[in-house]
């Protein structure tokens, strides 16, 4: 009995699979298939990335929203666990991919526990590793190299890609959000500018607004548990925000899938939960 129902269960499942890639066959509607960390998206009970309210932004009558995202992945371990080889083989010409990246590269590059770290920078530096979690041989790139093979690769089929600072954390000093213009955010600019990738500074447009909105608020409104994960009024905070960002970006093609006026403007201090 046990035997059969777990045969009808796994063929369900292969049913379902099946029937999804026949609808996205027949699906014309261009896909954003948005990458990144659990500020992006994560399954955290309490907590939401910025890559699920997103959605919501957007005609889904004219764009289909894939938030592939994965908590606790970095521009690296993204890549090495195959998750980037999965939306490659459904990536297509006129499909759109926003990545964000940099909250885990600053891990360790080689531990039991993750082994999820890349090289600091933008140049062509490795270093060859025996992972001690994976148990494989592995030569380690910087985070720029890993930002641009996701960019040269989704160009390469015709798609467009759209690099993002990484979203700030709540930490201040002096009244201000502390930025990563120094690190992460301005390697991802710097790969961005060099491969011809849409760029938004998601972290520095995110920062000013939590200054407006003040610090005690924002603790208190848009984080759970800690100073990195969002709480859903954060979340669609920061998906405002890069909703923002992208209508500064006058010839990315993405914009024309918005609804009308969606997104933050500068300068509005009024968080998600005020009427």
């Amino acid at each position: 009995m046990k035997i059969t129902f777990l045969l009808v269960a796994l063929l369900c499942a292969f049913g379902t699979v099946v029937q999804a890639q026949a609808d996205r066959k027949t699906d014309k509607r261009p896909t954003l298939f948005i990458i990144g960390d659990s500020t992006v998206k994560t399954p955290t009970e309490g907590q939401q990335g910025w890559g699920d309210p997103i959605a919501d932004l957007f005609d889904q009558k004219k764009i289909r929203i894939e938030n592939r995202a994965r908590g606790g992945r970095s521009s690296r371990t993204f890549q090495t666990e195959g998750l980037w080889d999965q939306i490659l083989t459904e990536l297509k010409r006129g499909d759109f991919v926003l990545m964000q990246f940099g909250h885990n590269d600053a891990s360790a590059v080689n531990d039991t526990s993750r082994a999820r770290g890349t090289l600091k920078g933008t140049g062509e530096e490795t270093e060859e590793i025996d992972n001690l979690l994976t148990k494989k041989h592995e030569v380690v790139h910087t985070f720029g190299w890993y930002m641009r093979k996701y960019i040269d690769e989704t160009k390469a089929k015709g798609a467009t890609p759209i690099v993002l600072s990484p979203v700030p954390r709540n930490n201040w000093k002096d009244g201000k959000v502390a930025r990563n213009a120094g690190t992460y955010g301005g390697w991802a600019a710097e790969v961005a500018g060099s491969q011809g990738a849409f760029f938004i500074d998601l972290n520095e447009i995110i920062a000013k607004q939590w200054e407006v909105v003040g610090q005690e608020k924002v603790g208190k409104e848009f984080f759970f548990n800690d100073q990195t994960h969002t709480s859903p009024a954060g979340a669609r905070f920061n998906a405002e925000s890069v909703v923002s960002g992208l209508r500064e970006q006058k010839k990315c093609p993405l914009g024309k899938f918005l609804l009308k006026d969606s997104g933050r403007r500068p300068n509005q201090g009024r968080s998600p939960t005020q009427k």
